[in-house]
């Protein structure tokens, strides 16, 4: 656990979060700066920062992330008109937190991304 990551504290239950989904590999979140109507996170439960550390031992661990976001985007109802997956990396992304997570974005027509 990343001692000051704000979301190891929210799965250890040290901040009070409105989690909408939990297994063993993650759980969900709504965003607390929306950039869409839906727009969830999908975070591992284990500490785990940047994509470049990846190995094959923690695959399911992403795989598990895609289908919790699937699994999510169907329960909010934008399935079947489509979402956006995103995962940002490091400060040029506008990653703000360091711990790896999935944002989920539907809900209206989103913009071209660059």
């Amino acid at each position: 656990m990343g001692q000051d990551c704000i979301f190891c504290k929210i799965a250890a239950g040290e901040i009070p979060s409105d989690i909408l989904y939990r297994d063993d590999v993650c759980f969900v979140i709504r965003d607390i700066a929306p950039a869409a109507p839906v727009h969830l996170l999908v975070i591992p439960n284990e500490h785990f920062t940047h994509l470049d550390g990846l190995t094959a031992d923690r695959h399911g661990m992403v795989g598990a992330m895609f289908q919790a976001a699937a699994q999510m985007a169907s329960r909010e109802g934008i399935s079947k008109s489509g979402y956006r997956l995103s995962i940002n990396q490091g400060d040029d992304s506008g990653q703000m937190v360091d711990h790896l997570h999935l944002h989920v974005l539907g809900g209206d027509r989103l913009g071209a991304m660059a």
